[in-house]
């Protein structure tokens, strides 16, 4: 009797994958008007879909919606600000330090700096995925975002080449003797 209860339940396993391997896709298909595969008409489908004429619409209106809200934001004392989404470039001199604002990022493209912070947290280089701390070299064309005031970066004594910098957010740029720089 045993024996014939594992044949019986091997015929049935054995014709259950049978019929998945003859027909699979019977098998993963959902039923059509089901829930899981609804049916509409082409009527629904040409109202409710967007074409890429009314995305392209829908896109520029809500650019022009946001054009006015862009107002610049404070440099803390600083000699120049941006806008939040627009890069600005600013040239570091050697001896200057850049300083950013809460929430600013910068992008070093030219020249060899070094990150400073007021305390012992670094700078948060997104490109790298790293933290640097005070007195690392900055790598060319990494992000840079500083979620606190008090960092920035500083010309290396190394540096030979001019530095150019992207800026977006607040920033305060500062002589070697602490006064504003000019720009």
């Amino acid at each position: 009797m045993y024996r014939n209860t594992k044949i019986f339940i091997f015929a049935i396993a054995l014709i259950f994958f049978l019929n998945l391997i003859i027909n699979p896709a019977q098998a993963e298909a959902p039923t059509p008007g089901s829930s899981t595969d609804p049916v509409i008409t082409k009527s629904y489908f040409d109202q409710n879909t967007l074409s890429e004429a009314k995305v392209k619409e829908l896109v520029a209106s809500a650019i022009a919606a946001n054009a006015g809200a862009g107002q610049p934001s404070g440099s803390n004392g600083g000699t120049g600000s941006s806008t939040p989404a627009s890069m600005k470039v600013v040239q570091l001199q050697n001896g200057q330090t850049l300083y950013s604002g809460a929430g600013a990022e910068f992008i070093v493209r030219t020249g060899k700096v070094l990150a400073v912070s007021n305390d012992e947290n670094g700078i948060p280089d997104v490109t790298g995925g790293k933290d640097l701390p005070a007195g690392t070299e900055v790598a060319l064309n990494h992000l840079l975002i500083f979620p606190a005031e008090g960092r920035g970066i500083k010309s290396s004594p190394k540096n030979t080449a001019d530095i150019f910098v992207m800026v977006r957010g607040s920033y305060l740029l500062l002589n070697a003797d602490g006064s504003k720089a000019a720009q």
